[in-house]
């Protein structure tokens, strides 16, 4: 049963993948508005996740709590929140983001401290270093190439220090696909999706401080 959600790779992306990819953006919006409810089961090992077989999983999530719960910041953005699963463990005042009603619904819950608003993460509603820390988990790595220049310029505009958490290379997958998902009410859903070294992610954030490198998270630290 629970592996009706594993990511089927669809394209492995090349020349003639790539022509896909600039529909896919508002089908891909409309999934995680879907998958909202179940979105935590990722993280937790619950629901469809059950069975699935991740050495050292939840001792990495409980990691990446850690790095954020130890951050030096008393004012932070959360782009692309999710559900708030790990903007709650972010110290200081955070405002949480998401273009998802459905996630924000759930991450206001969780954050009794903080906002959750609505907004685009290429537009943030905010001035010039408004913030201390911007937080993007596990959105980075979905961005197109001209879609990561963007949201990079818009980061170093908004805040004094950006902080990405995406998901880690491994042996078993390429660094780029584009992936079916399956969710639990069996709607098939496609989305492109990267895997980084530590190394590529230093790169691309034009130098950064690696806080944490494991099997399955990378987060790295760039001052802007």
């Amino acid at each position: 049963m629970a592996e009706r959600w594993f990511p089927t790779i669809v394209h492995r992306i090349s020349t003639g993948a790539r022509a896909i990819l600039e529909k896919m953006t508002e089908s891909e919006k409309a999934y995680y508005e879907r998958r909202a409810l179940e979105y935590d089961d990722w993280y937790l090992g619950t629901g469809l996740f059950a069975d699935r077989v991740r050495p050292r999983w939840h001792e990495e999530v409980e990691t990446v709590r850690a790095v954020l719960r130890s951050l030096p910041v008393r004012f932070a953005i959360d782009v692309a929140c999710g559900t708030g699963f790990l903007t709650q463990h972010l110290p200081g005042r955070v405002i949480a983001l998401d273009q998802s009603p459905a996630m924000l619904k759930l991450a206001r819950e969780r954050l009794a401290a903080g906002s959750a608003i609505q907004g685009d993460a290429f537009h943030l509603p905010f001035r010039d270093r408004a913030f201390d820390c911007l937080l993007a988990s596990h959105f980075y790595g979905h961005l197109r190439e001209e879609d990561r220049l963007r949201f990079l310029a818009e980061a170093r505009r908004v805040a004094e220090r950006t902080l990405i958490i995406d998901a880690a290379l491994r042996d078993d997958v390429p660094p780029e696909q584009v992936q079916e998902r399956v969710l639990n009410d069996g709607s098939r859903h496609t989305v492109y999706k990267r895997f980084f070294t530590p190394a590529q992610l230093i790169e691309e954030l034009g130098g950064a401080r690696v806080l944490f490198a494991g099997r399955w998270f990378v987060a790295a630290l760039a001052v802007c």
